[in-house]
This record gives C-alpha cells, sequence and structure tokens, in this order.
C-alpha cells in the first residue's frame, strides 16, 4: 500500500502548511508526493502525466490572468473609494463587505478576492479605529459562500465542473438563488455574533468615478467572458482566451501580470493530481466506501460527509477521493452539485478549512490576525446555517 502511505504523508505535509526545518510549502509538499507516487512505482510516469487534469489548471490560469489586470487597473482603489465612507455604519459596511466580497469571488475566485481585499479592509478599518476582526471574517467568509454561485469561483468548483460534467449557466440558475439566501445568512450570523462599535454620522457618497479606458476594456472582456461560458463555452479555453486577449488589448509589459499569477498553486494542483491518482490506484477508497457506501445517505448525509470529509482531507483531495463513487449514485450531476456547494460552505467551518481563511490570517498578521477560536465562534454557526439551507434547496 505504498500509494496509501504517500498521500497520507503529503496529505500531513499539505495540512501543515509550511514545515520550516524542512522548508517545504504546500506546492513543494505536492510536488514531492508526485516524485514518490512515480519514483517508488505506484504509477508510471504516463500515467502519471495523464492524471494531470490540464484543463482545471488552464482554467485556474486564466481566472487568476483575468484578476490580476483587475489589480493592475486600480479596481481595488476604486472599490476602497466607495467603502471608505460606509465606515461611519460599521453595520453597512459590515454588510458591504460580505456581499461584494461574495459576488466578485464568484468570478474570480474566493482566494484571489481574500488575497487583493485583506489590505483594503486593513486600511479603511485602521483609518476609521474599527474593530478588524468581524471585518475579516466578513471577507473571508463572503468570499467562501458567494463563490459557490459559479463553476470558476473557486478551485473545488472548477473540479466539480470538470469531473462531474457541469454546466455553468444550469449551475448558475440553480445555486445562485441559493448563494443569495446563503450570504444573507452570514451577514445575519456576523452582524449576531460580532460587537460592532455605534453608527456616527454619515459621509454622503459622491457619484461614482466613470471607467478609465482600461477598466473598461477589462469590464467588457469579464462581461463577455462570462457570456461566454453561459452558452456553453469551455472554461477553461474561455478563460484562457480572455487572458490572452487582455495582454494583448493592453500592451502593459507581461512581467507586471506575471507577477499577480499564482504559479505555484498550479504546481499545487498538478502534484496532488497526481498524489489522490495514485492513491485510487490501490482500490483504497473504494475498499472504505465499499464499507460506508453513500448511496441511501439522501441530501442531507451526503452533505455531512462531504462538509466533514473537506475538513479532514481538504475538499480538493477529497473531491478527488470521491469522484467515482459520485458518478455511481442515481443521481450524479445532482451529487456534484451538492458536492461543490458543500465543500465550499464547508470552508468557512474552520481557520484551516480554507485557503482564502488562511490568506485573510496571514495577511492581518500586523493587526493580530484572527485566532482559531474567534475563527470558530463565527465559522461553526455560518457552515451550518448555509449547509441547511444548501440541503433544503438541492434535497
Amino acid at each position: 500500500m505504498i500509494g496509501v502511505g504517500v498521500f497520507l504523508v503529503t496529505y500531513v505535509l499539505v495540512s501543515a502548511r509550511r514545515i520550516g526545518w524542512l522548508g517545504l510549502d504546500r506546492p513543494t509538499a505536492a510536488l514531492g508526493g508526485a516524485v514518490a507516487v512515480v519514483g517508488l512505482g505506484v504509477l508510471g510516469p504516463d500515467q502519471a502525466i495523464a492524471a494531470v487534469d490540464g484543463e482545471t489548471l488552464l482554467l485556474l490560469l486564466g481566472v487568476m490572468g483575468i484578476g490580476a489586470f483587475l489589480v493592475l487597473d486600480g479596481v481595488f482603489d476604486a472599490v476602497e473609494a466607495r467603502l471608505a465612507p460606509l465606515a461611519a455604519r460599521p453595520a453597512v459596511l459590515l454588510a458591504a463587505v460580505v456581499w461584494g466580497a461574495g459576488g466578485l469571488a464568484a468570478l474570480v475566485t474566493n482566494d484571489a478576492v481574500c488575497l487583493l481585499g485583506t489590505p483594503l479592509v486593513l486600511r479603511i478599518v485602521r483609518r476609521y479605529g474599527l474593530p478588524p476582526v468581524p471585518f475579516l471574517l466578513a471577507l473571508a467568509s463572503g468570499a467562501n459562500t458567494g463563490s459557490a454561485a459559479t463553476l470558476v469561483g473557486n478551485p473545488q468548483n472548477m473540479l466539480c465542473a470538470r469531473l462531474g460534467g457541469l454546466q455553468f449557466l444550469d449551475h448558475l440558475l440553480l445555486v445562485g438563488p441559493l448563494v443569495v439566501l446563503a450570504l444573507a445568512a452570514n451577514q445575519v450570523v456576523l452582524a449576531v455574533l460580532c460587537e460592532l462599535p455605534p453608527s456616527r454620522e454619515a459621509v454622503p457618497l459622491g457619484p461614482p468615478a466613470p471607467l478609465g479606458r482600461r477598466q473598461a476594456l477589462t469590464a467588457g472582456v469579464l462581461a463577455l467572458t462570462v457570456v461566454a461560458w453561459m452558452v456553453g463555452a469551455p472554461l477553461g479555453w474561455t478563460a484562457a482566451g480572455a487572458f490572452v486577449l487582455l495582454l494583448l488589448a493592453h500592451r502593459r509589459d507581461a512581467r507586471e501580470v506575471w507577477r499577480h499569477v499564482d504559479g505555484p498553486l498550479l504546481l499545487f494542483f498538478a502534484g496532488l493530481f497526481v498524489v489522490v491518482e495514485g492513491l485510487r490506484s490501490t482500490g483504497a477508497v473504494d475498499a472504505v466506501f465499499a464499507r460506508v457506501p453513500l448511496e441511501g445517505l439522501g441530501t442531507a448525509g451526503l452533505a455531512g460527509v462531504f462538509v466533514v470529509g473537506s475538513n479532514v482531507v481538504s475538499n480538493v483531495p477529497f473531491i478527488l477521493v470521491v469522484r467515482d463513487q459520485l458518478d455511481g449514485l442515481p443521481d450524479p450531476t445532482r451529487a456534484w452539485t451538492l458536492l461543490a456547494v458543500a465543500s465550499t460552505f464547508a470552508g468557512n467551518l474552520t481557520l484551516l478549512g480554507s485557503a482564502a481563511n488562511v490568506i485573510v490570517a496571514e495577511g492581518a498578521r500586523e493587526v493580530g490576525g484572527i485566532g482559531f477560536r474567534e475563527h470558530l465562534r463565527v465559522g461553526v454557526p455560518v457552515t451550518l446555517v448555509t449547509t441547511a439551507i444548501a440541503v433544503l434547496w438541492l434535497r
């Protein structure tokens, strides 16, 4: 059972986020696991290459590239200018962060929104003397919750789209209204559990600044990309095409753009594909689910398994592990949709449940960050309530 051992070691290293004395981070651990899978003969070199899902990596690359242009075009600076006057009404600002992060994450991924939004939130709370934790939690949880609305909102949804054959428009029409309810619940939980200062005299909002040429171009390409996804264009190649179009149209030094594209994340996924395929080749996964079959659990039971599995094994490896079992269910499309939603909402459960949470916590170290218990106090009710909404909606 060498494949099982390689998976377990890789999982421990990946879960630890960073092993200082070994100089390892998550991408290095995943790559090392992939090399071990081939080196120890669990998979042959050709089998390992075939296990890497190129279209998922292409989709990640394209979406990150589009997000890079949003940064370079100053879109987040414009967002900050609109949010700052709301600081006089903390409850309104909290809602704006939840809904803004959720809406944007559905298009450019939750991780990207948290990476780019954390400095923005910190500048606002510092300038107006607001407690940082509620707004940081709003950013992370809002981005996680909102990202479930589309098949490009986060890496696990991308995987579910690819492996489960889900269609962008069908998913959006079914899950979009569910996510609106979930974001509302997310906001209510935060407002109830987080202590906010009283409102002060509000600063009136002026008219929004008109879009510059570059901003309008990026917004137009993003809108066309969404339309293309809606009519059934391939997710990965459409995103990559939009990225290339922006590179050509902006005539910007490409090196500026590549600085905002997370290459190690692509490496992490490529390595993980190989490691999980090595695990699946041992038959260990089939043996486990032969004892605990998914069929017959019902929507609530499946959602519970997906939430727990996504936190025990982490959502991306868990999706890769259960792919065969989902395909064998009576309604695999509905099961894949539930997995996409539940594994995303599960990311709010603990501080380590989602990379987006870790990004926010790490970025906020200068103001004390977010403690594990602080996150758990909000993350548990947010996850339970949003998952319950999903179960009722998708039953």
